[in-house]
C-alpha cells in the first residue's frame, strides 16, 4: 500500500486545524468524511474550507471547477462510527488532552479497517502514549501540520519506537501528496519545531512583560532581522494563547524551566483573551480577522 491508495480520508476534528486538513485533502482528490462532537460542527467546518476556497479562486490560485470538485468530495459527519467506515487515513484533529486522544484512538481501532493510517495532528503530546492506548499501536503515527494548513507547506512526521516503517513511508507520502514538505522527527517533548518555535515566543513574551519593547516591534525585530514571516507574538495570536500555554506547560514538565509560562500569558488566558480567535490577544483583532 503506497500513498496513492489512500482514497478515503477521515478528519476527526472539524475545528481549525481539522477543516484544513479536510480542505488539502479533498484538493488533493480524496474523499474526505469530516466528523465533529459538536452537532452541526462538521457542516461549520466544511462551510470555512468553502469560504477558504473561494477566496482562491479570487486570488487566481485555484479554478472554480476545482473549488466546485474539492468542496465535493467533503462529506460532514455527526457519528464518528459512519465517518470510518471504508476509510483508508484518519487524521485526529480534537484538542491537545492526552486522555481525550487516547479514547478516540481506542474507539479507531474498532471502527476502521485494518489497513487503516491512524495518524494524530498532536503538536506536542507523545505519540507513544497515545499510540499505547490500543493494541495495534503500530499503526500511529504523528503528522503534525501547521496553521492554516491549506497555505502552510510543512508536515511535521513524528515516529514512536513501535510505529511500522510502512506507516510512517504512507504518512510522508500523503503529505506530499497534499502538496507539502514533511520532515521526519522521532517522538519526543515538543517534537523540532513546537520546542524551537516555543522557545522564542515565550522569550517574547517575557519581554513585553519585562517592558522591553511592544509586542509589534519584537514581532518585526524578527520579520525583518531573521527573516521570518510571521512574529512570535502575532503567530501566537493565530495558534491560540490557549494552545501554547497548554504546551508550554507540558514541556516545562516535561524538559525543564525554559518553558515555564510567563506571567502575562498566564493573566491572559485567564482573562479570556485567547488571541485571534477571542478578538483579542497580544494584539486587538476585527472580526474579520484582521489586525487592529
Amino acid at each position: 500500500m503506497n500513498a496513492t491508495d489512500l482514497r478515503t480520508l477521515t478528519v476527526i476534528g472539524a475545528g481549525t486545524m481539522g477543516h484544513g486538513i479536510a480542505h488539502v485533502a479533498a484538493v488533493m482528490g480524496a474523499t474526505v468524511h469530516l466528523y465533529d462532537a459538536l452537532a452541526g460542527g462538521a457542516s461549520a467546518g466544511k462551510d470555512k474550507v468553502t469560504k477558504n476556497l473561494a477566496k482562491g479562486v479570487e486570488l487566481g490560485k485555484v479554478t472554480a471547477a476545482d473549488r466546485d470538485a474539492a468542496i465535493a468530495r467533503i462529506l460532514p459527519f455527526d457519528e464518528l462510527a459512519a465517518a470510518c467506515a471504508g476509510t483508508d487515513c484518519v487524521i485526529e484533529a480534537v484538542p491537545e488532552k492526552l486522555d481525550l486522544k487516547r479514547e478516540i484512538f481506542r474507539d479507531l481501532e474498532k471502527l476502521t479497517p485494518a489497513h487503516a493510517l491512524l495518524a494524530t495532528n498532536t503538536s506536542s503530546l507523545p505519540i507513544a502514549q497515545i499510540a499505547e492506548a490500543i493494541s495495534q499501536p503500530e499503526r500511529v503515527v504523528g503528522m503534525h501540520f501547521f496553521n492554516p494548513v491549506h497555505v502552510m507547506k510543512l508536515v511535521e512526521i513524528v515516529r514512536h519506537a513501535k510505529a511500522a516503517p510502512e506507516m510512517v513511508a504512507l504518512a510522508v507520502g500523503l503529505a506530499e501528496r497534499m502538496g507539502k514538505t514533511p520532515i521526519t522527527v522521532t517522538d519526543s517533548p515538543g517534537f523540532a519545531s513546537s520546542r524551537l518555535g516555543l522557545v522564542i515566543g515565550l522569550e517574547a513574551m517575557r519581554m513585553v512583560e519585562q517592558g522591553v519593547a511592544s509586542p509589534a516591534d519584537i514581532d518585526t525585530a524578527m520579520k525583518l532581522g531573521y527573516g521570518h514571516p510571521m512574529g512570535p507574538l502575532e503567530l501566537t495570536d493565530l495558534v491560540g494563547l490557549d494552545v501554547r500555554l497548554g504546551i508550554a506547560e507540558y514541556l516545562a514538565e516535561a524538559i525543564g524551566p525554559a518553558f515555564t509560562p510567563p506571567q502575562t500569558l498566564r493573566d491572559k488566558v485567564a482573562a479570556g483573551k485567547l488571541g485571534k480567535k477571542t478578538g483579542e490577544g497580544y494584539y486587538r483583532w476585527s472580526p474579520d480577522g484582521k489586525r487592529l
